[in-house]
């Protein structure tokens, strides 16, 4: 029955009475393929036409089916030629009002006729109307039929009407035999019994067509025990599939690197600070992983500012102790070349060599590093994405580390790990982030890491105090600019633009570098932006950095991995065109020395209600994490992932800020299919998440 009922479900579009080839093209834009696709295409919402209304019981803003006699119709000139028609039901009237009508359509609402319309009501200048109702003519003495489940909306395209849409979900009903027989049941009855949840049948034809004693509201917001169902193994899919990926990677053998050794020991003892309770927390963490013989899979999450890349270079000590090689790669030039110098910083006085490698790397600084890293003299490694390009080799990788890892997709990582693939071994894989990520979330998208958190700041780390002011009041905020300058304090300046153009956004930022230095003649203002060549970007940096700039002028490049602990004053401009997580990130540049900091953020109006809830949120609190959830309801996973790791999700149905209480109880039901039904798990992953790599799916 369950190869049969596959087999079903897997039938291609073409199979379901109606569908021709040109159908199926049009299908194929909604990328409806099989008959289990149109079975998962639910509705957006839903229409109630299975009573008539009273017109009397109406109020402004329903959505109804009436049933009344024409009492009057004329065709009323004016801005726009438009049909009047009343009706009237023994209860009241109603005014139907038509712009686009034909002389057979006036004709056939004539005086006396009965009609059944359905419509949303609004209020008109005499009183309650509908806008171009749909509508037909009934006979006055016969009781006509209404709808007898709710009507669905589906997300449609050009060339598929909402009829269409209907008749094909009823046609997919009914192939195989109903979905009891095309759509096997893979979560055991213990399972749902436990989770109340209706059967995977059950739950796929009533959304199709919900008895009329169904709330619409439930439905429309996705709290209905049939939507969770679906909702609930889909996310059930998603996580036993990044289960998957881990399973493979704990099959792989890795070095395993020994007690700290000489090197990890000199590099923690010449940090010129004390590391903080929960660095040495997540150091020992790593320093158990990096012990076993299995690759080392973990993510380390923590606020900006938190230390996160201290972390990281206890870690890379460790593989050069063990006489591993180490590669830091980071999404940005600027965040390596920051990276870059601090290892350099850490490791060179030790006789450890930092090998550096961007797109942008002169050829001959190029080939010295790529000829470093194949021979073995360098022991590390920081750069872009260059750094798993086909030409660069590694003599023994033993460690990689990502930071920022929601700029690069789950394939880019895995890529890096594969470079240092030798002898039967496989390197560890450390993947950091200072976009911090809801729990749920974390659970969902990186279900195949283990997940550590920096959940403390270093000590004289103030919290910087957000402010939201309009753009009309510029020359208040440039007083401020210069009143913190005055004071031997530094400052920035960034501008967005909503163009994702590095030329546009250099021309911005140049505009309002030429603006400042005229308005603040006694400052010295630098520029930064995406367009500056690495070595001129550099520069400047340091300059800011050293203290020779009062003023830095920057893009959106300067949102992560700038560290210049006298800048106590950030402005973001327009700072409503940009999301939480990237305003949260920028506003961590100032605070990170012991001077009381401010951010400035200047929105141009009006706000929609969007921008008004970030732009409070960020003024309410400092915690990434408060801000990461709030992310999360207020704009989905994609925002606070990045779209190339939300690229891997492909949830149809489920929606991770809505159903972070299904989340809750996923990984506990994943273990027991995992356990005690096997079998089962493969083809759920398959139904769920096309192309996913799991051995035997």
């Amino acid at each position: 029955m369950h190869t049969a009922a596959l087999d079903a479900a897997a039938a291609p579009v073409t199979q379901l009475k109606g569908v021709g080839p040109r159908m199926a093209e049009r299908l194929a834009r909604l990328d409806l393929h099989t008959v289990q696709d149109v079975l998962f295409h639910l509705p957006l919402r839903y229409q109630d036409r299975t009573r008539v209304a009273p017109i009397a019981t109406l109020r402004p803003g329903d959505q109804a089916v009436v049933q009344g006699e024409v009492r009057a119709a004329q065709v009323r000139f004016g801005r726009r030629r438009m049909l009047l028609v009343r009706i009237q039901d023994g209860s009241a009237l109603l005014t139907l009002r038509f712009f686009h009508f034909s002389a057979a359509q006036q004709a056939n609402l004539a005086r006396g006729v009965t009609v059944r319309c359905y419509g949303e009501v609004r209020a008109g200048v005499a009183g309650l109307e509908m806008i171009h109702p749909e509508y037909r003519r009934v006979a006055p003495d016969q009781e006509a039929p209404v709808e007898e489940r709710l009507t669905p909306i589906y997300p449609a395209t050009e060339g598929l009407s909402q009829p269409a849409l209907r008749a094909l979900a009823g046609e997919s009903l009914r192939f195989g035999g109903g979905p009891a027989h095309s759509l096997v049941e893979w979560l055991p009855p213990v399972v749902r019994a436990e989770l109340a949840l209706p059967s995977l049948a059950e739950a796929v034809a009533l959304l199709h067509g919900p008895p009329p004693d169904v709330s619409v509201q439930a439905l429309e917001e996705g709290r209905h025990p049939a939507q969770q169902r679906l909702a609930f193994e889909e996310l059930l899919a998603q996580h036993l599939s990044l289960r998957a990926l881990r399973d493979r990677v704990e099959r792989l053998t890795a070095p395993a690197f020994g007690a700290p050794g000489e090197v990890t020991r000199a590099f923690l003892a010449g940090l010129p600070f004390a590391l903080t309770g929960a660095q040495r927390r997540v150091i020992d963490e790593l320093a158990r992983d990096l012990a076993r013989a299995v690759p080392m899979h973990r993510l380390v999450q923590g606020d900006v500012g938190s230390g996160k890349t201290v972390v990281a270079a206890a870690a890379l000590a460790r593989a050069v102790d063990a006489g591993w090689q180490g590669a830091l790669m980071a999404p940005t030039e600027l965040l390596a070349e920051q990276h870059a110098r601090n290892l350099r910083a850490w490791f060179e006085p030790l006789g450890v060599p930092v090998a550096w490698l961007a797109g942008r790397a002169r050829a001959r600084e190029r080939q010295a590093a790529l000829a470093a890293l194949a021979e073995g003299a360098a022991p590390l490694a920081v750069g872009t994405h260059a750094l798993f390009q086909e030409e660069v080799a590694f003599a023994r990788l033993g460690l990689v580390v990502i930071d920022e890892q929601h700029r690069f997709g789950v394939h880019q990582r895995l890529a890096l790990r594969e470079k240092g693939a030798r002898e039967g071994l496989h390197p560890h894989q450390l993947i950091m982030t200072a976009t911090p990520i809801p729990r749920t979330l974390a659970m969902t998208a990186y279900a195949d890491l283990e997940v550590s958190v920096i959940d403390e700041l270093p000590p004289g780390r103030t919290p910087v105090e957000t402010v939201v002011v309009p753009d009309a009041r510029r020359e208040d905020v440039v007083a401020r600019v210069r009143e913190a300058c005055a004071a031997g304090r530094q400052a920035y300046w960034v501008c967005t633009l909503i163009e994702e153009s590095d030329a546009l956004q250099a021309q911005a930022a140049e505009a309002t570098a030429a603006l400042l230095t005229e308005a603040l003649p006694e400052l010295r203002v630098g520029l930064v932006h995406g367009r500056l060549k690495s070595a001129d970007k550099e520069a400047v940096m340091a300059r800011f950095k050293q203290g020779a700039l009062d003023l830095l002028v920057a893009t959106t490049v300067i949102e992560v991995g700038v560290d210049v602990p006298n800048a106590s004053l950030m402005i973001i401009e327009n700072a409503e065109r940009l999301g939480l997580a990237q305003l949260h990130q920028l506003r961590g540049r100032v605070g990170r020395g012991a001077a009381a900091s401010a951010c400035v953020l200047m929105y141009h109006g009006p706000l929609s209600a969007l921008a008004r809830e970030r732009l409070s949120t960020l003024r309410e609190t400092n915690d990434g994490f408060a801000i990461a959830q709030r992310d999360l309801e207020l704009r989905g996973p994609g925002e606070v992932l990045g779209t190339r790791q939300t690229g891997m999700l492909q949830l149809r149905i489920a929606r991770l800020e809505r159903d972070q209480a299904l989340l809750e109880r996923v990984p506990a039901v994943a273990e027991r299919l995992r356990t005690e039904y096997p079998a089962h798990v493969p083809p759920l992953v398959r139904r769920w998440v096309p192309g996913a790599v799991y051995a035997g799916v």
